[in-house]
Formats: C-alpha cells, sequence, structure tokens
C-alpha cells in the first residue's frame, strides 16, 4: 500500500509544479483554462490527484474553479495587488514591532544564517528554493511575536496571494535586494529598535508590490491573451 501513496505524492507534486511554473513563465495567461481530462490523459491518473492539485492552486491563488468551465488561470488587478502588500506591510510591520524585544540570540542568529542561504541562493538564480527559504526568514519574526491570532491572519493572507509573491521575487534583481533588506531589518533587531523594525518590514513588504506593478508582467488580466490550455 505505501509504494502507490508514495506515487501518487510525487504525481500530484509534479503536476502543481508543472502549472504553476507555465503561469509564473506566463504560457498559461490569465483567463487560461486548465483541463482536467487532458492532464488525467497526460499523466495516465485518474481525476483524484488533479482535483487535489486544483484545490491547492486555488487556495495559493493561481487558480479559480468555475462551476461547469473548471480550472482557469486566476487574473489580478493592480487594486488587488496594492491591497494585498498594503494589508501584508501592516500586520508584518506590527509583527516585526512586537518580535523586537523577545526575539532571542539563538532567533537572531537563525535569521541571520537564513539570509546568508538567501545570498546563495540569489547568486545562483535559484528562485524555487530562495522562495521556499524567504518565507522561513518571515516565519521566524512573526512567530516570535507570540501573537497566535496575527500569525493565522499573515499565513492566511499569505497563501492565497503566494503567487505575486513569488512572481515578485522573480524579478530581475529582486532577489538580491531582498537579501540587502533583510540585513537592515536583522540589524534593527539586534539594535531592539521595535519603531526602526516595523519601518523597514513594511518598506520590504510595499517595495516588493511596487517592483511588481511597475514591471508591467503579465500579472493582470489582459485584453488581447489567447488563451492555451493545459
Amino acid at each position: 500500500m505505501k509504494k502507490p501513496m508514495e506515487k501518487h505524492l510525487t504525481l500530484r507534486e509534479k503536476i502543481l509544479e508543472n502549472i504553476r511554473d507555465a503561469i509564473i513563465s506566463g504560457a498559461l495567461k490569465a483567463g487560461s483554462r486548465v483541463s482536467e481530462p487532458d492532464l488525467a490523459e497526460r499523466y495516465g491518473i485518474s481525476r483524484t490527484p488533479i482535483r487535489e492539485a486544483f484545490r491547492q492552486l486555488e487556495s495559493e491563488g493561481y487558480l479559480t474553479v468555475i462551476p461547469r468551465r473548471g480550472a482557469v488561470v486566476s487574473d489580478f488587478s493592480e487594486k488587488d495587488v496594492e491591497e494585498f502588500y498594503a494589508i501584508k506591510s501592516i500586520l508584518e510591520g506590527y509583527a516585526a514591532s512586537r518580535a523586537c524585544e523577545k526575539l532571542t540570540p539563538k532567533e537572531l542568529d537563525r535569521l541571520q544564517s537564513i539570509n546568508d542561504r538567501l545570498a546563495e541562493l540569489a547568486a545562483h538564480n535559484d528562485i524555487k528554493a530562495f522562495f521556499k527559504i524567504h518565507n522561513d526568514f518571515h516565519d521566524v519574526f512573526i512567530k516570535a511575536a507570540d501573537n497566535e491570532k496575527l500569525r493565522e491572519l499573515i499565513n492566511s493572507l499569505v497563501t492565497r496571494f503566494q503567487r505575486l509573491r513569488l512572481m515578485s521575487l522573480s524579478l530581475p534583481g529582486r532577489m538580491e535586494s531582498s537579501v540587502q533588506e533583510h540585513e537592515k531589518i536583522i540589524e534593527a533587531f539586534r539594535r531592539k529598535d521595535a519603531e526602526a523594525a516595523e519601518t523597514l518590514v513594511r518598506k520590504n513588504a510595499v517595495y516588493g508590490g511596487k517592483a511588481l506593478m511597475d514591471c508591467g508582467i503579465a500579472v493582470f488580466s489582459p485584453s488581447d491573451a489567447m488563451p492555451m490550455d493545459l
């Protein structure tokens, strides 16, 4: 019974990665249909793991499942992006302020270790690994804020807009600038300067959204986009 389960999980992850990559690269535009039957035929599997993958991708903001039409690539307006990063900056800024007096020397060293690793990944342009570990950096001080409701709110928000965050970090030079911003945040934490930590974390979030809107990549639903099925 164990091997089929491992195969099932592997296929699900493969589907997730393929669809994510197609959306991030722009191969799948906003409004494009992602065909459940075609994927089932391509991978030679039942529709169950595909539906599970669709649910996961919907929770991350990549897909929207529409009754009688199926799954389509989600689109975001500039207003969506602006509002997401504004709320993210407020919540994470508050978390940083709360965490400033609570972060232990071990946690501060952990932040530094994570950022050193991020610098290495940025140098190798490894966006997928960078994105995962980048989340770890924020989790350290959000958890240290010791406010479970706040942590739940932030996790729910960033999961829903994960696609935007990944696309922002994928922009040229964005990983390197993120590492530099983190260094300033760590320094503020070490000084126990709550005001500076909050300001820097809020600026970090706002800049991520601004960079995304300024670059003009295919985040928003383009009127002349040709749907492409996967």
